[in-house]
């Protein structure tokens, strides 16, 4: 992968687990709660796993790749477990 591919994927990835983290929280969980209905969280909540693993897979790529210090690193964990966080990482690696 030249440099460009492996930024991009990442980038892509962590949009792919914001918008899977939000449709978990806001359509998923209210789902199982106030309708009693279990199988979206089932689903919503696989699919934003494994995209969880390749986004701290690629994290820790990147992290390598292009000596992004362990401030970054920790930043881009930590945001992934806030709503809308990956968006905001995103906005902060391609100023930056």
């Amino acid at each position: 992968m030249n440099d460009n591919k492996l930024f991009n994927l990442f980038l892509k990835v962590a949009f792919a687990e914001g918008v899977s983290y939000l449709i978990l929280l806001l359509i998923a969980m209210p789902l199982k709660y106030f309708m009693d209905m279990h199988t979206p969280v089932k689903i919503v909540g696989m699919l934003h796993g494994i995209l969880f693993i390749g986004f701290c897979f690629l994290l820790f790529a990147s992290t390598l790749k292009y000596k992004w210090t362990i401030k970054i690193a920790t930043l881009g964990f930590l945001l992934s477990f806030v709503p809308f966080g990956t968006f905001y990482l995103e906005k902060f690696l391609k100023k930056g």
